[in-house]
């Protein structure tokens, strides 16, 4: 981790700068990697735009107490986690017409004997009866479950966004403090 001197008025803070935050990928800067775009309002230099970006970047997740890269990484876990969640209440309804058959056979089974003698007859329409019952009812839970995963889904995606944002406006106040156009 190097260390930076940042500065903001007369405020001037000894920081260190993270490796990912010194290293954009190849032909992007810093800024334009965060999807902000920042112009050299003194002529600064690449080089000097590179260590201002990179002090602004570090500042700025000191401030907001979020790091986009790592609200990004977070947020790419979480839909992996919903994909699965969600794929787990879909495998929960496999069988219930099966288990609903057998319990509406046995229910079928006593109320055909008790009725006209007829267990086995009973027992078939009480079968049927409880498959279909019991996929209904599956059908609905995991239809609940799934709609309650996207909710959640959705609000932490908002979430992330919301940080992301905050994220690049303590940034561009940073970058504006040095003197460049920022625009994001």
């Amino acid at each position: 981790m190097n260390k930076l001197v940042c500065c903001v008025g007369s405020l001037c803070v000894l920081i260190g700068v993270p490796a990912a935050a010194q290293q954009p990928p190849a032909g992007k800067s810093l800024a334009a990697t965060l999807e902000v775009y920042a112009f050299p309002k003194e002529g600064q230099s690449a080089e000097q735009q590179s260590k201002d970006e990179a002090a602004c970047y570090e500042w700025a997740v000191s401030n907001t107490g979020s790091d986009p890269f790592e609200a990004q990484k977070e947020g790419e876990q979480a839909e992996q986690q919903a994909a699965e969640q969600t794929e787990a209440a879909r495998r929960s309804t496999q069988g219930a017409g099966a288990k609903g058959a057998v319990r509406g056979a046995a229910a079928g089974a006593l109320i055909g004997e008790i009725a006209d003698d007829d267990a086995g007859k009973g027992a078939a329409y009480g079968a049927a009866a409880g498959a279909v019952a019991a996929r209904r009812g599956a059908r609905r839970a995991s239809a609940g479950a799934e709609q309650q995963i996207e909710q959640q889904s959705a609000s932490q995606q908002q979430a992330t966004a919301e940080q992301i944002g905050n994220f690049k406006k303590a940034f561009s106040v940073c970058l504006e403090g040095k003197e460049y156009m920022v625009k994001y």
